[in-house]
Parts: structure tokens; sequence; C-alpha cells
């Protein structure tokens, strides 16, 4: 697959309006939420729901489709009420990203608050596999998504997440990569606004987790500087990565085979449209789709 530009488009209306959304954006490639993200239950799509959307993805050429989970969730989370039912709802997510004919499903590790980091990640992999039981499929790959480093979020070091990929993976029946995020890595301390930086961040990407393994990229410039470990997403080239970094993130041979979804703020009308339009440009694709 060659390198693909997308967007996180609403499902409000309907899932296959937020396919249209996509394609009327200019969009190759697109992220949903399969329900509200900041409620625990949520009725699943329906058959024809789910039918409408995938027929949509076909006509407008849209792929792959990423979803995102929920913000509830906390799969590392110490008080055990919480952990069963992100169990629960992460489960539903495995469900509906299945129904819809989602390729990728990230997620956020979570926060170890009242743990060690060891125990954090060993309870991530333990409420993963409880998610995932009986469930299968090599068509849905899930991905964890680095965090900026604010408090105990687990996954802002590379480290980290191979970590927990390696705990988990030969104990689902769903293959297991990552999702990087510019923003979350420029405030994690991965300088991937300079040339020099983004060198460095991409070959300990590489000897780390395997850039095989990250067929997504979030790309979010940051409004947080290098190493401020807050998770503050900013218009594409008006942050601390620019519109430079940008353009050597995107024309960068290792990540010509990505998905490039935008996930930055909406605060005027128009805003996703011009971000877009800013990341087509920046890559030397001036006409969009």
């Amino acid at each position: 697959m060659h390198l693909r530009l997308g967007i996180h488009t609403s499902i409000a209306g309907s899932l296959e309006q937020a396919a249209v959304r996509a394609a009327e954006l200019g969009a190759e490639t697109f992220q949903i939420f399969t329900a509200s993200p900041r409620m625990w239950r949520s009725r699943p799509p329906s058959m024809q729901e789910a039918a409408a959307l995938q027929d949509a993805r076909r006509r407008l050429l849209l792929t792959p489709l990423v979803v995102h989970d929920n913000y509830l969730i906390n799969l590392a989370a110490a008080d055990e009420e919480l952990r069963r039912k992100s169990v629960e709802a992460f489960r539903e997510e495995l469900e509906r990203s299945l129904l819809v004919g989602a390729e990728y499903l990230v997620f956020h590790p979570g926060s170890y608050r009242g743990l060690t980091l060891e125990e954090g990640m060993r309870r991530v992999a333990q409420s993963l596999e409880e998610a995932a039981a009986v469930l299968r499929s090599r068509k849905l790959t899930l991905l964890f998504e680095n965090t900026a480093g604010a408090g105990e979020a687990i996954g802002s070091r590379f480290e980290e997440l191979a970590e927990m990929r390696e705990r988990v993976s030969k104990r689902i029946g769903f293959p297991v990569g990552f999702c990087l995020d510019t923003a979350h890595c420029l405030a994690a301390g991965y300088d991937v606004a300079s040339e020099e930086g983004l060198e460095e961040t991409l070959g300990h990407a590489e000897k780390v987790l395997g850039l095989k393994n990250v067929p997504v990229i979030h790309a979010n410039d940051s409004k947080a500087p290098l190493g401020a470990r807050v998770d503050r997403h900013e218009h594409i080239g008006k942050g601390h990565i620019g519109t430079a970094g940008f353009r050597r993130i995107l024309a960068h041979p290792r990540l010509q085979d990505k998905a490039f979804i935008l996930e930055t703020p909406i605060e005027r009308e128009g805003d996703d449209r011009r971000n877009l339009r800013r990341l087509q440009k920046l890559s030397g694709r001036c006409g969009g789709r």
C-alpha cells in the first residue's frame, strides 16, 4: 500500500455518512468511533448499517478503515471495577470493529495510577486477553497507540509499547501492532520536528517496534514543545513540528506505505478540509483525490 492521507470523521447521521464526509474532504482513508467515545454502553450498528458503510468504502475507494476506541477505557486500571468495565467496553469495540469491517482498531494502553509500571503493563495484557476471549480474526489488527507521557499513562516510550505487544500477541486471536501519533512523539521527547531527530526517531522505532508493525500514523501538530509530556493537538504547520517537519515526515522513504490520519482540532468551519489540504500539499499532492 502506498502512502494514504485521511482524517477522523463523525458518525453523526450514520456510519455511511462518515465515509461520505471523508471522501468529500478529499481523504483516501479515515478513522471513526463506532459509538460515542464518552459512554460505557452503546448499541451495536445493525447489519444493514455496517453493510452500507462497507459499500460506501468500496464505492469511494477509502482504505483502510481505522476505528479508535472509547476514551473511558483503561485496560491498566488498578481499580478492579473500572478494569472490568473497560474489558467489557473493549470487547464491544472489538465486536463493532469486526462488524463494520475495519482493518485497524487503535487504543490507548491506559493509566497505571496506583500501580507500578510493570504491574500496569501486566494488567493491560490480562485485560486484552479477557476482552478478546473466543474472538478471532486475521483481518482486524489491534494497534497500541503511543502516548505523550502525561501522568501515569503507559506507552510514551517505544520500549513500553514493544513489551506490551510481546506479552499479548501470542495470547489473543488478532494481529497486534502500533499506531504512532506525531504530536505524542514530540511531547514524549522524540524529536520528529528536526531532520536529525526524525532520522534518530525512525531508526529507534525500527529497532524497537519494527516499522512494518506501524501501519497507521496519527498526523497531528503539537501545541506542546519537545519533551513537554502534554497531549495538545494543533493544526498542521501551526505547532512545534511545523511545516518543514511535516514535509520531511511525509516524504520519508520509510513511511511511504503508511496511512496518515488527521486528528487536528476543528475550531472554525473548514478546519478539517484545510488541515487535509495542507497534508496533501506537503506530500506533493496538491490536487487531493
